[in-house]
């Protein structure tokens, strides 16, 4: 069967051919959309400005500041490089709140839920990515 793009990681695919493919464009929008908020400002060649550079938040102090910075700044850059995608909402947890409750309990993660809809397929999802500092 034919597909739109390699899927990530490479995976060698008898029935794909070299690499196993993304047959779905809401498979290839998801590994883009992913694709686009785990790259760091800078690490694209010939397009310093592409990504949102989540990791660098992994040992930020948590705050709302934090929080709005991050959700402006994965709008931004869906809004520059998927501009057919439309984000819906984005919830990262753990948030303040959970952070002192289970405190000593947790180690350093993030999880952040990005819901979006891409209107010219009629499709809605989530991505979901967690960081963690293992």
């Amino acid at each position: 069967m034919s597909g739109l793009s390699p899927k990530f990681p490479l995976l060698y695919d008898r029935k794909d051919g070299f690499y196993l493919l993304n047959k779905t464009y809401k498979e290839v929008v998801s590994q883009n959309l992913k694709n686009l908020i785990l790259t760091a400002p800078g690490e694209r060649i010939m397009d310093i400005n592409f990504g949102v550079g989540i990791y660098k938040l992994l040992f930020a102090q948590e705050s709302s500041e934090m929080r709005e910075e991050l959700s402006a700044r994965i709008a931004s850059q869906v809004a520059k490089y998927m501009p057919f995608v439309n984000i819906l909402e984005v919830n990262i947890f753990p948030n303040e709140e959970e952070r002192q409750y289970y405190a000593g309990e947790i180690s350093n993660y993030i999880n952040v839920f990005i819901m979006y809809a891409i209107p010219s397929l009629d499709l809605e999802d989530t991505l979901e990515i967690n960081i963690t500092d293992i």
